[in-house]
């Protein structure tokens, strides 16, 4: 075992490339692919805003939920997928490394089925679920049917987007999405103002350019990839289903949590805005927009975070314990640096940040300015946060990952959504956010801290026992 070991280390750059290169190599395509993801709703968001005015952001705001639902579940099966394979790599093991990535389409194609199935039977149900008011129920309707037909699309893209990374090709899961990216923004003001589809147009867009993006990547399995799609490694394997789902539920936790903590969040900006002269449509529209401002801030962070898991677990796998260390400590600094330029420009120049999303009226802007500085205003914890969620996942631990990914929406923030606002009303809603996060951020320390103890104590045993071993 040791010898296989030595050997797929001297023949995968995860085990012998510099650290600093490495994870930037990894990290910034990963950057990138989050910020494209992120990118496929907010420029529908910009251009609709441009396009149909706040009522249509508002529909996509309504829709958002459920389209995080669907992601959700890409990204459970696709990052730990991405963890197990890498694990085994580590190891030597290419021929399970190779059963997870078969293994992998087999399960993005049946779950995206099933959910587009599910979600078109009960579209209207979901959609009052989620806070539709009579005056944005038509749009949102319009732009969530189309954008459901693409589901299988963007699962087996997400799923093979982490796969790719692990293969050792960080920039080919770059440019699977960034191509998906790069059409949305082309075609959306042709459908929206051109052809004067208005939100029909923008989801025809999304799910064009998600079509596009799996089509590339398949093509990379199939064709391009050291590891391949074989038609004999796609029959379901119980073993790899396993490890597939527990490895990648902190992931996919995340994701759902955030479905929760969104419809949390609308309900209770419709109730307290319409107690105010805010009203529920403006603080749900102004929300929605700070929403996806946290998306592209949070993408750096989880752009590290996915960067640094293939390096962790396949060092973990050769039992490189210095490099652990050095890429974590590495990625969580650098996030944690990257995100605070971010919150630094949110706080100083808020209505330049949100001038991207159209003109409003002085009240919507007055109330999106104050959501934008309060909200996010503990946001530069989350570097720290999301990548040692990611530490965990990635070294075999998802009971741990399990409950960091808990932590902030489910555990703390949608409390705090219940609670505060009993207290100071729709304010109540903006000081949850940053209440949240700083807790979190304490709370995760606890767990991480031991951890890297832990480390220090493998590698100092490592360097004693070469040391003997080198004496004799």
């Amino acid at each position: 075992m040791q010898q296989r070991v030595l050997t797929t280390t001297g023949e995968n750059p995860l085990g012998i490339r510099p650290i600093p290169g490495l994870l930037f190599s990894f990290s910034i395509p990963a950057i990138i692919s989050c910020l494209v993801n992120s990118v496929y709703n907010i420029v529908d968001q910009i251009f609709i805003g441009q396009g149909v005015g706040y009522l249509g952001n508002a529909a996509t705001t309504i829709a958002f939920p459920m389209m995080t639902i669907m992601m959700a579940f890409g990204t459970l099966i696709g990052s730990g997928a991405s963890a197990y394979a890498a694990l085994r790599l580590g190891e030597g093991r290419k021929r399970e490394a190779l059963l997870t990535l078969n293994n992998l389409l087999t399960i993005s194609i049946g779950i995206g089925i099933l959910l587009t199935l599910v979600g078109l039977m009960f579209l209207k149900p979901l959609l009052i679920l989620f806070d539709a008011t009579d005056s944005t129920m038509q749009y949102a309707w319009d732009y969530t049917f189309i954008v459901l037909l693409g589901v299988p699309f963007n699962i087996i893209s997400i799923a093979l987007s982490n796969m790719a990374r692990t293969d050792g090709n960080p920039r080919m899961s770059m440019y699977g999405i960034l191509i998906g990216a790069v059409l949305n923004t082309i075609l959306d003001p042709i459908y929206i103002f051109v052809l004067d589809w208005g939100v029909k147009g923008a989801a025809i867009a999304t799910i064009t350019s998600q079509f596009v993006s799996m089509v590339v990547l398949c093509y990379y399995f199939l064709r391009r990839g050291n590891m391949r799609f074989t038609r004999r490694y796609l029959k379901p394997v119980g073993r790899v289903w396993y490890k597939i789902f527990t490895l990648g539920i902190s992931s996919g936790i995340t994701s759902l949590v955030a479905c929760i903590m969104q419809v949390v969040m609308n309900k209770s900006l419709v109730y307290y805005g319409n107690l105010t002269s805010v009203t529920g449509d403006v603080a749900l529209s102004a929300m929605g927009i700070v929403m996806k401002i946290a998306m592209i801030l949070a993408s750096v962070c989880i752009g590290f975070g996915i960067g640094s898991q293939p390096i962790l677990g396949f060092n973990l796998g050769a039992r490189k314990y210095d490099r652990v260390r050095q890429t974590y400590l590495m990625a969580v600094s650098i996030a944690t640096g990257s995100i605070l330029i971010g919150w630094g420009i949110c706080q100083l120049a808020p209505e330049l940040v949100l001038s991207l999303f159209g003109e409003e009226n002085q009240s919507f802007t007055d109330f999106a300015v104050r959501c934008l500085r309060i909200y996010l205003g503990g946001i530069f914890c989350a570097g720290f946060q999301i990548v040692s969620t990611n530490y965990f996942q990635a070294t075999g631990q998802p009971l741990k990952a399990s409950v960091l990914s808990m932590l902030r929406q489910l555990i703390l923030l949608i409390p705090l959504l219940l609670i505060l606002p009993l207290f100071f009303g729709l304010n109540g809603l903006l000081y949850a956010g940053p209440v949240a996060d700083i807790c979190s951020a304490v709370i995760v320390a606890f767990f991480i801290l031991p951890e890297l103890r832990k480390l220090n104590r493998k590698i100092w045993d490592s360097k004693k026992n070469a040391s003997a071993a080198a004496s004799l």
